[in-house]
């Protein structure tokens, strides 16, 4: 899913594209949101970007071209104009995240962990705790605590062997130690809001450090005050189609 401030530039780019046939220039995107500064837009519009959302068009200036937009967003946003002064709601990409076999696994002494939606292993996003889905997994590979399940969505973990689609089993914790992968709730100051990625978590001095594992990745170093910890990677589960 993503993240209430993606949502509104993503609607806000496509409804401007449709009406006036260009992209909206950063400062009108910027006043649009209500944000302090373009750097601000800049990182929304990377995010999008590497989610597959919208393509940046060369040698072009304000060429944005949106490529798709949420399954489930609301008819008025694919067409006609929203005003930036109507709030937006932040949107899940739902998908039945089930696993094969699942049911034969509840006879077998598994245990129904809730599906909490999308967390990035990239750029971060909100991760909105979606009751509705769950999965099963075995007992005996769960240790002690409460768990629950996230699907990754993204890259920026393929050398700790995260892939794109792995459904992460996390135990829920709010403590970590240098080296484990965690999902961190992170506060981003210029966007004025809490977004939560996958990261190998390390302390630095009176600094926390979220690391990626893939050099494409830039690592994210964070005062205490803007970081916590939200559980810890236990296990992995992959699908192959």
């Amino acid at each position: 899913m993503l993240t209430k401030k993606q949502y509104e530039l993503l609607v806000y780019i496509d409804n401007h594209l449709k009406s006036d046939g260009i992209s909206p220039s950063f400062e009108e995107m910027k006043e649009a949101l209500g944000l302090r500064s373009k750097s601000g837009i800049h990182r929304l519009i990377t995010a999008l970007e590497e989610r597959g959302f919208v393509r940046r068009l060369p040698h072009r200036a304000r060429a944005l071209e949106i490529i798709r937009l949420p399954e489930n967003s609301p008819p008025q946003s694919r067409r006609s104009r929203r005003s930036s002064a109507e709030p937006f709601a932040p949107n899940v990409i739902r998908a039945d995240f089930r696993l094969p076999g699942s049911h034969a696994a509840a006879a077998a002494n598994a245990v129904q962990l809730p599906l909490y939606g999308r967390i990035a292993a990239g750029t971060p996003i909100e991760a909105l705790r979606d009751h509705s889905t769950s999965i099963d997994i075995p007992a005996s590979t769960l240790g002690q605590g409460d768990h629950y399940a996230l699907e990754v969505d993204g890259d920026s973990m393929i050398e700790a062997g995260i892939l794109d689609g792995d459904i992460a089993i996390i135990q829920q914790a709010d403590t970590a130690n240098n080296g484990e992968i965690v999902v961190a709730q992170v506060h981003n100051e210029k966007l004025e809001e809490w977004e939560v990625t996958l990261k190998r978590f390390r302390k630095r001095g009176h600094s926390v450090a979220l690391e990626p594992a893939n050099p494409a990745f830039e690592t994210r170093i964070c005062g205490p005050d803007q970081v916590k910890v939200q559980g810890r990677l236990v296990g992995l589960y992959r699908r192959y189609l």
